[in-house]
């Protein structure tokens, strides 16, 4: 999330509210959010997708909650209210012993401990961003070499998944 974006305010309240606060969710209203971006919501506000947890550069509004943890857990309009839970993703990881194999799940699941895109972690590996979407939908598997150079990097960011 970028310093100047119009919902840098909304990421900077959410990871701040992380830090000091234990309670897995936090409800803000409309109007709270709404002082805290200096700005009206857009109108596009007032439908449910607008709050879904998209992880893409088109929906800036998603990056505000999911850069500082967070996922949209309820959107209520009755009382104009949203709640947001901190993140905890899960993933299956198969291994053959010690290694992990480098399938869909596992791969994304290294990605977003390192808390980057797929266009992101496609630049750390040196591959395609497409390379990273098709492993990840599990198109195709990385071959020996890259499948090597993922274990180094899970090694250095002290991947260790159950």
């Amino acid at each position: 999330m970028k310093l100047g974006s119009k919902y840098y305010s909304l990421f900077e309240h959410l990871q701040q509210q992380a830090q000091l606060d234990n309670s897995e969710c936090i409800t803000l209203t409309l109007d709270a959010i709404e002082q805290l971006i200096t700005g009206k919501l857009p109108a596009s506000a007032q439908r449910r997708a607008w709050w879904s947890n998209r992880d893409s550069t088109s929906a800036l509004q998603a990056s505000a909650w999911i850069e500082a943890g967070y996922h949209v857990e309820t959107v209520d309009f009755e009382v104009k209210a949203i709640t947001f839970c901190k993140f905890k993703a899960t993933y299956t990881i198969q291994r053959d012993g010690e290694k992990i194999l480098w399938e869909q799940q596992s791969i994304r699941a290294l990605r977003k401990h390192m808390g980057l895109t797929q266009a992101k972690f496609a630049a750390e590996l040196g591959v395609r961003r497409q390379t990273v979407s098709e492993w990840e939908n599990g198109v195709y598997e990385p071959d020996r070499s890259t499948a090597k150079h993922l274990e180094l990097i899970a090694q250095q960011k002290a991947f260790a998944p159950e």
